[in-house]
């Protein structure tokens, strides 16, 4: 598998995983204190719906084409739609915003976002699109390698106490990549226990899985959490079927703000009422 952004902006992995980051990012901003946030694997920040690479793959139409066909009804589904709209009222009408865009969009002025891109015409594209917020540092270098470089977060005399590492690679490396991402995972951890942690990846068949997540509940957190949401039955390694992320130290309530928003995407991105999801604790918050 090699899951390029360009090739599969706003499909339904996306729209997954950037409700869970906008919530995080919403829980994080309750407290006055400044945030920093790490994406391992930017890509370009902002994507035309209408380039070459999108409409190969027409995944968009799946993913957010399904959500504006109607209102949103629940919270978490009603904020990632205002977002998109956001980066569509400032890019164009055929936009969709990356996670760097998402992170600059809803963290704020006091806090900071360090993005990593090694690919060059991504890293460009970066630059463009969110490099010029002085927020916001893009860096060229290797997002796993960064887990060690970047964390614990200082920028001049200014330490951050909270924030996220956001882990989303493109799974070159198949199964490889799993141990790769929870290796930087305990390496993140290491340096910055106060961090919360969020690994995207891929469902094909979900018993592939199964040496993964047995080893991410044995990571030694404070709590670890499971969110998948699957558009049809996971019995086909020839596609990816669903998603998940692996959040490491959540935010409190998080998995409460979550769950009518996944009933909800179930619902509206579910192809032939084959949909699933799962909230699932490895490890219980104390």
């Amino acid at each position: 598998m090699n899951y390029r952004h360009a090739f599969h902006a706003g499909n339904h992995a996306d729209v997954l995983k950037h409700v869970v980051l906008l919530a995080i990012c919403d829980a994080l901003a309750v407290k006055p204190a400044p945030c920093f946030a790490l994406d391992t694997h930017a890509g370009a920040g902002v994507y035309s719906l209408l380039d070459e690479q999108a409409r190969r793959t027409g995944e968009a139409d799946g993913g957010i084409g399904r959500l504006l066909d109607a209102p949103a009804r629940t919270p978490a589904v009603i904020r990632y739609l205002d977002a998109v709209a956001a980066c569509r009222a400032a890019h164009g009408e055929a936009t969709y915003p990356g996670s760097p865009w998402l992170l600059a969009h809803a963290l704020r002025a006091q806090d900071r976002i360090a993005c990593c891109e090694i690919e060059p015409g991504a890293q460009a594209a970066l630059r463009q699109s969110v490099g010029r917020d002085p927020r916001v540092a893009v860096h060229g270098r290797d997002g796993y390698e960064a887990c060690r470089a970047l964390l614990p977060p200082r920028q001049g005399g200014q330490a951050f106490a909270r924030g996220l590492v956001l882990i989303d690679p493109p799974y070159e490396a198949q199964r490889a990549e799993f141990d790769t991402a929870l290796s930087a995972m305990r390496d993140a951890m290491a340096r910055w226990p106060q961090g919360i942690q969020a690994l995207w990846y891929p469902i094909k068949q979900r018993r592939t899985l199964t040496p993964f997540l047995r080893a991410a509940g044995k990571l030694q957190t404070r709590s670890t959490l499971v969110v998948e949401l699957l558009v049809r039955p996971d019995d086909s390694p020839l596609r990816m079927n669903g998603s998940g992320l692996l959040l490491l130290d959540p935010p409190w309530q998080l998995a409460t703000t979550l769950a009518p928003a996944l009933e909800e995407l179930q619902q509206r991105l579910g192809e032939d009422r084959m949909g699933s999801t799962r909230l699932h604790w490895l490890r219980e918050p104390v």
